[in-house]
């Protein structure tokens, strides 16, 4: 198994993927003094001017525009972005000559002996995480959060950074190229299908998240969701210390009307009040994963009941844009698979006008049919997938075809009554209309600032 001292001035390290990643391992990696290369699928232009500059300067040999596998099967070692597909022929060719792959998250976990929290699931990784952060820095507690989101692990340690512990959020795509990853605690919220564009089926994708628990021990601690039948079918693998959070009276941490409890081995009930914003499910949920981990990272109560009090929803993260004629507008952008669109039905108490659709990721949407036809008195669809979820769905429910997310929201702003709520939870990727799900979101949050502006004339379907 490699460590971090194979990586010095003798070695020549290829890092595949020029994006975020890839240069946070670039410039940890020229640190230790390595010869480095980088080879990228795409064009060199694609990295901003200081970028390009500094790899200049740092003598990386660039190989942009595609991968040749001279390039790799020069290399004593490659690194791989999370985005870059495992089963690159260039990949394979390394692997047969016996070159090391690994991953830019496990790059930066060798070079640090902090406790490390990771947190994945297919979605509430970044609100759990973030959550869990500030539970433990109001404990006083030095905390790096990062990984999947905002800094990468490689450029934390890269800056020899101070933390008394990491939280990381991580992705199936960071675990895949995990071999001796090992977080004392590995936290997985739900599984449900996402990116079965990627994987090759939806079992493959459930083992990809399981294996944040591969390289545990017996002292270290799963915290993991009671309630999903994907990870509760598949504990036997885990070999550490197993907690549950979720609905069932067995669970340790489980809600009690707005209150959560949690009853760790050997101690008493602990009571905490969630704010309202986040005492419905799934948040809920997110909040009793947090609160476990962060009492088994001995931080005090006090303190994980200042980080719930001053918790705020992250945008696109099923937030409240406006309550207009009584009407309610929410932004959940981020639901960018079929398990995220299911969390946020289940958390709707009245009828929802839903605004979906957008690049298809490979997920069965008749999946949550039931949930649809339950929920959802109206449907409004936009982007590549609406004629695939029409066909799901369409019998279920009135559906309406939308060129445009502004022309959307005005349609369901026309049938939406006093009461109800026009939901944005797309199920799919944004890459056919927008740059990313943040974009998405703030176009929603626009055209909803529209209709507060001042009159309109409601949008009606086939008018």
């Amino acid at each position: 198994m490699i460590e971090a001292k194979f990586f010095t001035n003798n070695k020549n390290i290829l890092v595949v993927g020029a994006g975020r990643s890839g240069m946070a391992a670039l410039r940890l990696l020229a640190r230790q003094g390595c010869r480095l290369a980088v080879s990228d699928g795409g064009p060199l232009d694609r990295l901003d001017a200081e970028q390009q500059q500094w790899l200049l300067d740092k003598q990386v040999a660039l190989e942009f525009d595609g991968h040749r596998t001279e390039t790799f099967c020069r290399s004593h070692c490659i690194i791989v972005s999370p985005g870059v597909p495992l089963d690159l022929p260039q990949l394979a060719e390394a692997r047969q000559s016996g070159i090391p792959v690994i991953g830019e998250l496990e790059l930066g976990a060798l070079f640090t002996d902090v406790d490390i929290v990771a947190v994945t699931g297919t979605n509430g990784k970044t609100t759990v995480t973030t959550m869990i952060g500030a539970m433990l820095a109001a404990d006083g507690k030095r905390v790096f959060v990062g990984g999947n989101i905002g800094t990468p692990l490689c450029d934390f340690v890269a800056r020899e950074g101070k933390a008394d512990v990491l939280v990381l959020e991580v992705s199936s795509f960071q675990l895949d190229s995990c071999a001796a990853f090992r977080p004392h605690v590995a936290v997985l919220l739900n599984i449900s299908p996402d990116h079965l564009d990627r994987y090759a089926s939806y079992a493959a994708y459930a083992e990809a998240k399981m294996q944040i628990f591969k390289r545990q021990r017996r002292h270290d601690f799963a915290v993991i969701n009671g309630d999903d039948p994907e990870i509760v079918g598949r504990l036997s693998a885990i070999p550490s210390t197993i907690r549950e959070f979720g609905r069932k009276k067995s669970c340790q941490a489980r809600m009690a009307g707005n209150t959560a409890l949690l009853q760790l081995p050997a101690e008493a009930v602990e009571e905490y009040s969630l704010p309202e914003e986040i005492s419905t499910y799934p948040n809920c949920d997110n909040c009793l994963a947090a609160i476990m981990v962060a009492r088994l990272m001995a931080c005090r109560a006090e303190a994980v009941a200042q980080g719930l009090a001053a918790f705020r929803l992250l945008e696109h993260r099923l937030r409240t844009v406006a309550i207009i004629r009584g009407v309610t507008y929410i932004d959940d952008s981020k639901a960018t698979n079929i398990g995220a669109l299911q969390s946020a039905l289940a958390g709707m108490t009245g009828p929802v006008h839903l605004i979906a659709g957008g690049r298809d990721k490979g997920g069965d949407y008749s999946r949550v049919s039931g949930d649809v036809s339950r929920r959802v008195k109206s449907l409004i669809l936009i982007g590549e997938a609406a004629d695939k979820m029409a066909a799901a769905w369409g019998e279920d429910v009135r559906v309406v075809r939308a060129a445009s997310l502004e022309e959307a929201v005005r349609l369901a702003a026309g049938q939406a009554q006093s009461g109800e709520t026009v939901l944005l939870s797309p199920a799919c990727a944004s890459f056919d209309m927008f740059s990313s799900y943040s974009e998405r979101g703030r176009a929603f949050q626009e055209a909803v600032a529209a209709l507060e502006a001042g009159p309109h004339l409601a949008a009606r379907a086939g008018t």
